[in-house]
């Protein structure tokens, strides 16, 4: 019999990207036939990249999103009336450790969703079908990939063969005419929260210290970065801040032979597209969760800082010493160090 099923992943970019693993492994699921997401606005172009889905649903959750409007009926009806209309049968609430699956199963189970799993530290009651209980039903300390597909496990959706592990996306279009022939690195000093942004005067010194080591540089960022992407660049990158959609980013990081970038959505983007990452990592949240998934990477900064495991957006510490601490010395080798790795793969696999 077939079914239909939404996946529901509400908060960022990154997020959703490392969610893609465990929506192949339900929309693969023999019987499924259709499959939607429900994603937050920062989450909901990265969702129409990922294999298996359908359609999206963008929805603003007001205890998820960093800046939250009201709850009213109308907000919660405008939701009730897109789920009404897709008439899933079951439903799996991706969430991160610190948030809860429970407002939004009662939300879907209005709706008419008949089974729902989730993840919650607290007593469910009817809301949920499957209910995992951090540290006892699932391990705390999986990346958050694997975090993800372990939910899915547990909602009764078919696991594969290791390769279901990894991130992938659909094919992404071509940008060689923006990034113009041969290799190149790109350097994403972007983040959403500026706790996770490396100093711009250092990034701007690695764009330097790269050229001067004869590597082509493309510096990205998002409409509201040009002037960050514009100072990191100067006169020795090529400035891409502000000029890419989603696809056509995925589609850069994907030519580039390394990615240097925060811990932040397009380092995971990166990562599902094959390419090595050097990750400039703000430790307000776990490395260990967060760090990029499936491809070789290095991860530098100060991870025993005090602002360890804190999940500020803004730097607690004055100086930002987790970050600031990164000499552009340690990013340089760090990329060459990839470049390396990633010629040798290369060159062992044609033989």
């Amino acid at each position: 019999m077939s079914r239909r099923a939404l996946v529901v992943r509400l908060d960022s970019m990154g997020d959703v990207i490392l969610a893609g693993p465990a929506v192949r492994a339900v929309a693969e699921t023999p019987g499924i036939d259709a499959l939607w997401m429900l994603c937050g606005p920062e989450g909901a172009a990265a969702a129409a990249l990922l294999p298996g889905v359908d359609r999206v649903i963008t929805w603003s959750c007001p205890w998820i999103v960093n800046s939250p409007g009201a709850i009213t009926d109308q907000h919660i009806d405008r939701l009730r009336g897109q789920l009404t209309e897709f008439r899933a049968d079951e439903a799996v609430i991706l969430t991160s450790f610190h948030q809860s699956p429970l407002p939004l199963a009662l939300i879907l189970r209005l709706a008419g969703i008949e089974r729902i799993s989730g993840v919650s530290v607290d007593y469910a009651g009817s809301l949920l079908d499957v209910r995992l209980r951090p540290g006892e039903d699932l391990d705390e300390e999986l990346p958050e990939a694997l975090r993800a597909l372990a939910i899915v496990r547990a909602a009764g959706f078919a696991i594969g063969a290791s390769e279901q592990e990894r991130l992938r996306l659909v094919p992404t279009p071509d940008v060689s005419h923006l990034v113009l022939p041969g290799p190149y690195v790109v350097v994403h000093p972007g983040a959403s929260a500026p706790s996770r942004r490396w100093p711009a005067p250092l990034a701007a010194a690695a764009v330097r210290a790269l050229t001067e080591d004869g590597l082509r540089v493309i510096v990205t960022g998002s409409t509201a970065e040009r002037s960050l992407t514009a100072e990191v660049a100067g006169t020795d990158g090529l400035d891409l801040g502000g000029s890419l959609e989603l696809p056509q980013l995925a589609s850069v990081l994907a030519g580039a032979s390394v990615v240097i970038a925060g811990n932040t959505g397009p380092a995971h983007l990166a990562a599902a597209v094959g390419t090595p990452v050097v990750s400039l990592f703000s430790p307000v949240v776990s490395p260990t969760r967060w760090a990029p998934w499936g491809v070789p990477s290095v991860v530098l900064g100060d991870q025993d800082a005090a602002c360890r495991n804190s999940r500020a957006r803004e730097c607690p510490i004055p100086g930002h010493p987790c970050l600031a601490s990164i000499g552009v010395d340690q990013v340089v080798e760090a990329c060459h160090l990839l470049l390396g790795e990633r010629s040798r793969v290369g060159a062992e696999a044609a033989v």
